[in-house]
């Protein structure tokens, strides 16, 4: 199965940039999109051949997340039952016969840190979300983490530490769930690759530097280790401040 993920930073704003196009040239199997920005009705999205899904977010034009798959999942759940984490939109869980597929939009910390205490909470939360689905059958994760991992996830990570997605606590906690038994599937095929990032900030002609962060996952369960084939960046895809990631992965069954 070929996966896409991607944090259109307002599916409307995006799809006057070409998002059709590039959904129809990357002809995934799932495609999870992130920070769509919309309510219900807002927009007349039928991809052929797609089942697709969405949770929204109850403040308007902000948040959300969709999913669009050729295979019909078993089950479909919006958020981790959680009420006060659930009113962003934020989670899409697909169960298939074989897998988990959960897209999911983390919160940002914001700027003076704001928000991180409560990030913090919803990270302890959802890392247990995913080790019950986990117990289960095998997952696969994908979306905006907003945090770059290492040093190697992003360009200039001395004068960004402790800035919001590279503080140490948000380091920890993505370090607490690959250690919960999780993969960073990038990584694991690409371990040293280095100047590769999915987000660039639109002030300081970032993304022509390529002055950018590597803050868009996908993450598999452990368990799934065999069954994953490859893992890339679209970096040559415009539309967003952010760009595409995928992973390939396959089953027996």
């Amino acid at each position: 199965m070929k996966a896409i993920s991607w944090n259109v930073n307002g599916l409307r704003a995006c799809v006057d940039k070409g998002f059709m196009d590039h959904f129809n040239e990357l002809d995934a199997d799932i495609f999870a999109v992130q920070e769509t920005k919309l309510q219900e009705g807002q927009i007349d999205l039928k991809p052929e051949g797609y089942n697709q899904y969405w949770n929204y977010a109850v403040k308007k034009g902000y948040s959300g997340t969709a999913v669009f798959t050729k295979r019909e999942p078993l089950n479909v759940t919006y958020g981790m039952g959680i009420e006060e984490h659930d009113q962003e939109g934020r989670i899409i869980t697909l169960e298939f016969s074989d897998h988990f597929f959960v897209t999911v939009y983390t919160p940002n910390s914001k700027q003076e840190l704001e928000r991180l205490d409560y990030r913090q909470h919803w990270e302890d939360d959802f890392r247990g979300y995913l080790l019950k689905l986990k117990a289960v059958k095998p997952v696969v994760i994908c979306g905006d983490l907003n945090v770059a991992h290492k040093e190697i996830d992003l360009k200039n990570p001395k004068t960004n530490h402790h800035n919001a997605g590279f503080t140490d606590e948000e380091r920890g906690k993505m370090s607490e769930l690959l250690d919960a038994g999780f993969i960073d599937t990038f990584r694991y095929f690409h371990p040293d690759e280095t100047d590769v990032y999915s987000w660039w900030s639109y002030r300081f002609k970032a993304r022509e530097k390529n002055t950018g962060w590597r803050i868009d996952y996908f993450l598999v369960s452990d368990d799934m280790k065999a069954n994953i084939n490859g893992a890339s960046i679209h970096n040559e895809i415009y539309g967003s401040d952010h760009c595409p990631v995928e992973l390939e992965y396959s089953f027996d069954s």
